[in-house]
């Protein structure tokens, strides 16, 4: 989703690839015997590849919906290497990444453009995708520190979850009209 025009999932979370990967070439002998995907692997239920074809297909399904790609780069938000955590903005969209596989954040403040309510749509962590729903599927409200807009979370280990962006704007209250005395009337 962070790419410039296309989503990719290759070669980063070896779907389908159950051994590692060796393109034909001379050294193999050309072989084409570990350059194979097996997509049976997503139909064997004592695996867990059917949990990642699923939150696989329902990425595709957001991004088409939200048609991120008419931004043509992602908005980097937030990177701390040392932390592994990343995230992005993209068309309406806040990507969250932790790919630390055993420390949690805490309080994590995100700098978001707009300001407004931010709703997790989309958890890696979902228990329907094998996660342990540490991820809550709620609705963050931005603060502002120093004129800027942040959403603060919570980034679980080894997650990834996408908000999305419901921007507030502001309301014009307008002041009651100035109203001239009324005058008594009094009957005889």
């Amino acid at each position: 989703a962070g790419g410039g025009e296309a989503y990719l999932n290759f070669m980063g979370n070896e779907f389908g690839h159950p051994e590692w990967i060796d393109f034909p070439r001379e050294g193999n002998n050309w072989s084409f015997h570990y350059c194979r995907r097996q997509w049976s692997l997503r139909d064997n239920g004592y695996l867990k590849y059917q949990w990642l074809g699923d939150f696989d297909e329902d990425v595709i399904k957001l991004t088409k919906k939200k048609d991120i790609f008419s931004q043509r780069m992602a908005d980097l938000r937030l990177m701390k290497a040392p932390e592994q955590t990343c995230a992005f903005y993209r068309n309406s969209l806040l990507f969250v990444f932790n790919f630390n596989p055993t420390q949690s954040l805490e309080n994590v403040l995100i700098p978001v453009p707009n300001p407004g309510e931010y709703t997790v749509v989309l958890s890696s962590d979902d228990p329907k995708y094998g996660g342990f729903g540490n991820v809550k599927m709620q609705t963050y409200s931005t603060k502002v520190f120093e004129g800027k807009h942040y959403v603060e979370l919570y980034i679980p280990a080894r997650t990834c979850f996408v908000l999305k962006e419901k921007v507030i704007l502001p309301v014009e209250i307008k002041k009651p009209a100035k109203r001239g005395r009324k005058k008594k009337v009094v009957e005889k």
